[in-house]
C-alpha cells in the first residue's frame, strides 16, 4: 500500500508541476522543450502507467489537487488525518479484493476452456499424455541423452496460448536460453526430461502445472490458461 500511496503522490505532483497548477489536466499537453520538461513528463507518463497497471481509475483530480495543495503550504487537512488514513486503507482493500475476485472469474473460464481443449487434443494420435495431466507431441527425436531435473539445460522455445497468441518465444529474440530445469514451471521440469538432446517436443500444459491463477505480473497470460510450448533441446550443460 506505502508503494501504491507514494506512486500517487509523484504523479499527481508532477501533473501540478508541469501544468502550473491548473484545472485543465484533462487536456494539459506535453511540452518537450528542455531536458526538465522531458524528464518531468517521463515521471508522468510511467507513474501513469503504474497507476493504470494497479487499476486506479476513480481519482479525483480537482479534489487530489486541493488537498495537495493544503499539505504543501501547511495547512490543516478538512479531514482527520485518522480518517483520510481510514479511508485509504479501506480503498486499496476493497480494490484487492475486487481484482482477486475478477481473477478467479477469469481463471474460472480459462480452466473450463482449457480442459474442453486438452480433451478434444487427445484425439490426435500423435498427442500423449503422463500420469500428470501434461500433454505432448514429438516433432523431431534427438539421440542424445534425457536431462534430469537438477540439470542446466540450453533450450530453444516457443510460447502460445491456447488462441495461438505468442507470449514468449527465444526464437523471436534470436538466442538460446539456459536455465535449471527444478526453477522452471512443473510442466517444463517434466517435460523436458522426456526429451533427448536433438529433439523438439511440442508440450500442452494445464494450469496446475504451469502458472495456475497467478500468471508473472505484466505477462498477457490470463489465470487459468492452458500454455503451449514448442522446445528444442540443444544441450545439457
Amino acid at each position: 500500500m506505502k508503494h501504491l500511496i507514494y506512486l500517487l503522490s509523484i504523479f499527481f505532483t508532477v501533473l501540478i508541476l508541469s501544468s502550473g497548477c491548473s484545472n485543465s489536466y484533462d487536456s494539459a499537453t506535453a511540452d518537450l522543450s528542455s531536458k526538465t520538461d522531458s524528464l518531468s513528463y517521463s515521471f508522468g507518463f510511467l507513474q501513469g502507467a503504474n497507476l493504470y497497471a494497479e487499476g486506479i481509475d476513480d481519482i479525483d483530480m480537482n479534489n487530489y489537487v486541493a488537498g495537495l495543495i493544503k499539505g504543501l503550504e501547511g495547512e490543516d487537512a478538512e479531514i482527520d488525518q485518522m480518517a483520510m488514513q481510514s479511508l485509504i486503507q479501506t480503498y486499496f482493500q476493497e480494490l484487492q479484493e475486487k481484482q482477486m475476485a475478477d481473477r478467479a472469474a477469469q481463471a474460472d473460464v480459462n480452466i473450463q476452456q482449457g480442459r474442453a481443449f486438452l480433451e478434444e487434443n487427445l484425439n490426435n494420435d500423435d498427442v500423449f499424455e503422463t500420469e500428470s495431466g501434461l500433454q505432448y507431441r514429438i516433432l523431431e527425436e534427438g539421440d542424445g541423452p534425457s536431462p534430469s531435473a537438477s540439470d542446466e539445460v540450453e533450450v530453444h522455445y516457443r510460447g502460445t496460448l491456447i488462441s495461438d497468441e505468442v507470449f514468449d518465444s527465444s526464437y523471436d529474440r534470436g538466442e538460446p536460453v539456459s536455465f535449471p530445469l527444478n526453477r522452471v514451471i512443473p510442466g517444463w521440469t517434466e517435460g523436458v526430461q522426456l526429451m533427448n538432446v536433438g529433439s523438439k517436443y511440442q508440450f500442452f500444459i494445464p494450469a496446475d502445472l504451469a502458472y495456475g491463477n497467478n500468471p508473472p505480473q505484466g505477462s498477457i497470460i490470463p489465470p487459468g490458461a492452458v500454455l503451449i510450448f514448442e522446445v528444442e533441446l540443444l544441450d545439457i550443460k
